[in-house]
């Protein structure tokens, strides 16, 4: 353990983390994503939610100040009469932060850019429409 480290933070997710560079993408998905066929470093967390993981990396994750919208939410489908509390949730997680400036990205356009990720975090949030794409930014 380390002081000041979220304790829901893995070693290996903090390696990746590390690793990240200024415009690369993670993608925190629902446990309905299919991470491991996307996923070109595909890391488990099975066990925890979104919101609790989402505090702990932008804890320590900076945000690309330098685009437009540096996190962005699945799209619900045209028709689709589900609600997603959760981004309101993750709104105000990403306030204690940054200014949140969120891009809604089509399913199908969602997964081509979940495969050019530089990683994918699977979950076990249950929540639907619950993904989230953070694009790294700079110190």
């Amino acid at each position: 353990m380390l002081k000041g480290i979220p304790s829901v933070l893995s070693p290996e997710l903090l390696k990746v983390l590390m690793e990240m560079g200024h415009g690369d993408e993670i993608i925190l998905a629902d446990g309905n994503f299919p991470a491991a066929s996307h996923a070109n470093r595909l890391l488990r967390c099975d066990g925890h939610g979104i919101p609790e993981l989402l505090k702990a990396v932008l804890s320590l994750f900076p945000l690309d100040s330098y685009s437009d919208r540096p996190v962005a939410l699945m799209a619900v489908v045209p028709g689709d009469p589900v609600a997603t509390p959760i981004w309101g949730e993750y709104e105000g997680l990403i306030s204690e932060y940054e200014t949140p400036a969120i891009e809604y990205v089509e399913r199908f356009a969602f997964y081509e850019r979940a495969k050019k990720a530089y990683a994918i975090v699977a979950t076990s949030e249950k929540a639907l429409y619950a993904n989230i794409i953070l694009k790294k930014g700079v110190i």
